[in-house]
């Protein structure tokens, strides 16, 4: 199976360029409190330059559905990440948002929180006490798997070049979302790690 790559926390046009021509299926444009945090205008920029077939995804923590709603259409963004206590009846109602749901792992019983948000795609991250998402943490890749076996998940947290074949043999996930390995400092992306990160990623899985 070909699995997806979202290079997520870009904050500059270069940095999402780079993504696209090194094979991203995705950025992600980060709209929380965050050294990677993006205003709409630069996000709305940086949305622009991307071709056609890039998906721009923007990550927000329990925002205001209003206020998420007037951010995605101002800046252009083909989906939202919900990344903090958000209930399935909230990411339900942005409909007709496509919502990918973040679940921060530390356990199994973790993971089984996913199955009630049927209408998103899942994303399993780390459960770090240094933040939501960015942290450079992993967690135990096996306990993606049977998730994984019946719906698009996307792992995250901590990945890199380094890692990231284990992470796909043992989770079997529909993608796979970077941000802190690939870059050189929080949101400044280096483009060769991005295109190694990449290259992997295509290696260990069928284009």
């Amino acid at each position: 199976m070909r699995v997806r790559v979202k290079i997520c926390g870009i904050t500059r046009v270069e940095d999402a360029l780079s993504a696209a021509d090194a094979g991203a299926d995705a950025i992600g444009l980060v709209f929380a409190p965050s050294p990677r945090r993006v205003s709409v205008e630069a996000a709305r920029r940086i949305v622009s330059s991307l071709p056609a077939l890039v998906c721009a995804v923007g990550v927000f923590v329990d925002a205001a559905a209003e206020e998420l709603r007037k951010a995605a259409a101002a800046a252009g963004l083909h989906a939202v990440q919900l990344h903090g206590e958000e209930t399935p009846e909230y990411a339900a109602g942005l409909a007709p948002l496509s919502v990918i749901k973040a679940i921060r792992v530390g356990s199994p019983d973790d993971v089984s929180l996913a199955r009630a948000y049927e209408s998103a795609a899942i994303m399993l991250d780390s459960k770090s006490s240094r933040g939501r998402g960015g942290t450079g943490e992993t967690f135990a890749w096996e306990y993606a798997r049977d998730l994984a076996s019946e719906r698009r998940v996307i792992i995250s947290g901590g990945l890199k070049t380094a890692n990231v074949a284990e992470a796909i043999a043992k989770a079997r996930p529909w993608a796979v979302d970077v941000s802190t390995g690939v870059e050189r400092s929080p949101g400044i992306k280096d483009a060769a790690e991005i295109r190694a990160f990449i290259a992997e990623v295509r290696r260990v899985s069928n284009d």
